[in-house]
């Protein structure tokens, strides 16, 4: 699979996520930050492979993105 190939179906699913934290009631939830926080365990080891990384994005939980949310936010970080 080309890189490019790769990266549009990441995408995808970071903004599916998005989409279902929407519903969940997380209004303002952005594909790039579902991104930035299941990217963010992979800073040190390295980008995983893809079944792994397709899991983590669809295996995150409200309550583990608003976690990262609340660390990133004490860090300085802004949204």
């Amino acid at each position: 699979m080309a890189d490019e190939d790769l990266s549009v179906m990441i995408e995808e699913l970071c903004h599916s996520k998005a989409e279902e934290f929407r519903m969940l009631g997380y209004e303002h939830v952005e594909a790039k930050e579902i991104w930035e926080c299941v990217s963010a365990k992979y800073a040190k080891t390295g980008q995983p492979e893809l079944h792994q990384l397709v899991n983590d994005i669809l295996s995150l939980k409200a309550t583990q993105f608003m976690n990262y949310m609340t660390l990133s936010a004490y860090k300085g970080n802004p949204f």
